[in-house]
């Protein structure tokens, strides 16, 4: 009984030095980054659709990504989030949907299939089989700018031009060949999975809920 007591103060005062240490190193990085308060008691609602603002800042993406696999190196994935909002905001993306595409795609960068770490592919862009195993990217920052493009690509028209350097090889067959709004439509267009669309909700779901 008395363990039950003071396990959930102990997670909690853990989860809240953790948040901490990363809005210390968000600081440090990047010092007009807007951080989130220590104690995030209300829920967020994020959309699903793929263009727009996210809602959840690099430090508040970088606290769920460490909820979900402690053992990464949290300046890695600090990096990571920041990368996915500044991306995705000059290309008018919602960041949050495209984190949670990367942590479901990735396997939370443990990878493990077809594409490897070192292609810094982070949506399986091009991944198919043993012999086109998938596209490979020179940085990270490359990599998540071209899956970016991708899902840019896939909701808007030709008419709607990139405001960075084309990074993303099949960028034009999907403005000439796909269109859809949001997370539903990926669903038997960029994935065959037909639970490909409720495996990102359901991620998009636990960020709504993040809790200190």
């Amino acid at each position: 009984m008395t363990k039950k007591i003071f396990i959930r103060p102990l997670i909690k005062a853990a989860g809240i030095l953790l948040l901490s240490s990363i809005i210390f190193i968000s600081c440090a990085t990047n010092p007009k980054q807007e951080i989130p308060p220590e104690n995030t008691k209300e829920p967020v609602t994020i959309s699903r659709n793929i263009l727009g603002k996210g809602q959840l800042t690099p430090a508040q993406l970088t606290y769920y990504f460490m909820q979900q696999r402690p053992d990464a190196d949290v300046n890695e994935i600090l990096n990571f989030a920041i990368d996915y909002v500044l991306e995705a905001k000059a290309e008018g993306i919602n960041s949050d949907v495209a984190f949670a595409q990367m942590c479901l795609e990735t396997g939370y960068l443990r990878f493990g299939g077809l594409v490897q770490p070192e292609f810094h592919n982070y949506c399986g862009l091009g991944a198919m089989d043993i012999d086109h195993p998938g596209e490979v990217f020179a940085t990270r920052t490359l990599g998540i700018r071209a899956h970016i493009q991708h899902l840019q690509a896939y909701c808007t028209t030709e008419d709607v031009k990139l405001n960075k350097e084309l990074i993303d090889p099949r960028y034009n067959w999907v403005h000439k060949t796909k269109y859809i709004e949001d997370i539903w439509g990926l669903a038997g267009t960029w994935a065959t999975d037909k639970q490909y669309a409720e495996k990102i909700d359901a991620i998009l779901t636990r960020m709504e809920n993040l809790q200190v």
